[in-house]
Parts: structure tokens; sequence; C-alpha cells
């Protein structure tokens, strides 16, 4: 016992709890190192089965005592001159009738539909109908009614109408021939113009084509025949907007009147803060109506083109 009363543990029962430990830690040491022996000899044995089974395999497969001897290379043969005027690239875009193939007819009608709104724009009545339909819609001071694309469709089918005829004899004189395989690509586009060119130099002044011959530092040509489409085009262009802005004029004239007329009344009764477009907007539309405006604008524009 000691002085403080409590009892301490003997040097004899000490060792007693320490040799179990140390028994189960070297046992536990033996058998770590019996599994890594028979893991490594494991592995010694499969390497060893392995290199015998390739070795094996490897021996398996005699050699044939009656194949023939390998032949030697033969020896490469000089190049061929080139003959005079022959050989070389050659891309043929026609099919084995004359006609031309079906890719180069679709790559044709891709590029068509590429720069089809260029000359949609520069080479057909599409301008001036469209400058004239937007602008009845701001004489009747309605800015988005109809929307633009009313307006486009309403002058799209009117081009195509005006424009029928060129288009027949376009499709007549070079499309048709072309795909038949009786005419080549170059003589086609050249037959192609033919019509636009001559619907163009109808519907274009004189002054607006001797303006853009001159800017383009060339002479007077001879004839309508030898006018050349960079200048044609532009000239066609301007022509086409002076005659959309004079016919502008001519449908602003009635609706400006009704506008002054209105405003007049307003002042005269002292209703100034009262905007004249809320009182003059039905009265246009009621003269737009009566006077049958829409068939009145589609007739003249129609009668000024000369196919």
């Amino acid at each position: 016992m000691s002085p403080g009363g409590a009892r301490t543990a003997a040097p004899s029962d000490a060792a007693s709890l320490t040799t179990p430990i140390a028994s189960l830690a070297r046992t536990t040491r033996r058998r770590f190192h019996l599994r890594l022996w028979l893991f490594l000899a494991a592995v010694i044995v499969i390497t060893v089965a392995v290199l015998w089974f390739t070795a094996a395999a490897g021996h398996a497969l005699p050699v044939d005592p009656k194949m023939p001897d390998p032949t030697d290379p033969t020896a490469p043969t000089d190049p061929v001159e080139p003959s005079v005027g022959g050989g070389g690239l050659t891309v043929d875009i026609n099919g084995p009738d004359g006609s031309p193939s079906s890719a180069i007819v679709t790559l044709v009608g891709i590029t068509l539909l590429s720069v089809a709104p260029a000359l949609l724009l520069m080479m057909t009545s599409f301008t001036k109908i469209f400058v004239v339909l937007a602008m009845t819609r701001n004489a009747l001071a309605l800015p988005s009614i109809p929307p633009n694309q009313v307006l486009a469709g309403l002058a799209l089918f009117l081009s195509l109408f005006i424009m029928a005829p060129v288009l027949t004899d376009i499709n007549s004189l070079a499309v048709a021939p072309y795909l038949d395989g009786t005419m080549t690509f170059t003589d086609a586009l050249a037959a192609a113009s033919a019509p636009l060119q001559h619907f163009m130099m109808g519907n274009t002044r004189e002054e607006d084509l001797a303006l853009m011959t001159r800017a383009a530092g060339q002479e007077n040509p001879a004839s309508p025949d030898d006018v050349e489409l960079f200048t044609l085009i532009p000239a066609f262009m301007i022509s086409e907007l002076r005659a959309a802005f004079i016919i502008g004029f001519v449908i602003f004239i009635p609706f400006l009147v009704i506008d002054i007329v209105v405003s007049a009344s307003l002042m005269s009764m002292g209703m100034m803060m009262l905007p004249p477009v809320m009182i003059s907007l039905p009265f246009k539309i009621l003269l737009f109506v009566l006077v049958d405006g829409w068939s009145l604008i589609i007739t003249s524009l129609i009668g000024s083109y000369q196919i």
C-alpha cells in the first residue's frame, strides 16, 4: 500500500500484460512475410509459364521448305514526256449528252439565290413600286400600317407581274437552250442579259444614262446595244427613284390639302391643343377609300413601264 492508500501494481503484473501483445505482433509479422513470399513465388511462376508458352508457340510453326525464293523488285520506268498541246487538267461541266450536269445546275441555282436580292433591287421594278407604296403609307399618316412585310410582298408580286414578259424571254432564249445542252454557259449568260438590257433601256432617261457614262469616263455609245450593264444599271436605278418621288409628290398633294383645311378649322375654333392628325386621319382614309386609291396607284405603276 502507498502512503495515500492507493494500491500500486507489482512488476510481475506489467510483464504479464506485455507478453501477449508482443507474441501477437510477432505472429502478425510472420504472416505478412509468409504472404509476401507466396505472392512473389506466384508472380515468378506466372512469368515463367508465359515465357514458356510464347517460346513453344514460336517453335510450333515449321518453315515450309517448298516456299519459293523472294523475287527481286522491278526497276522503275522512266516518266513519259507529255505531248505538246495535250494532257493537263480539264474540267467538263456538261454531262454525257451535252447537257449540264446536275451538280453544275445546283451550283448555278445556289449562286442565283445568293445574288437574287441584289438583282431584284437593281434590275427590276421592285424599287420604284416599294418606294411609292411606302410614300403612300406616310401620306396617310400611318407609319406602320400596312407593315413593311405586306408592302414588300405586294411590290414583289407586282414586279413579277410586270417582269413576266422579260422572264419568259430569258427562259426561252437562255435557260432552256442551256439546260438542253445546245448553248454554252457564256452564250446563255449573254442571251439572258439581252432582255433585261432592253427592259432597262426602255425605262431609263437619257440624262441619267449620260450622267453615268460621263462619270465612268466613257464615250457616248453609238447605239442602245453598245451600252454596258455597269453604266446602265445605276442609271436605271436613278431613273426609278426619280419616277417614284414624282408619283409620291402627286399622292401627297390631296392629303396635304386635308391637313391644311383641318388645321385652319381647328385654329378658327380655338382648339389649338388638339392634334390635327387625329382629326385629319379619318378624312384621309375616307378619301383614299372613296377614290379607290390602291387601284389607282397600282394601275399607274403598271402603266409607267414600257415592256
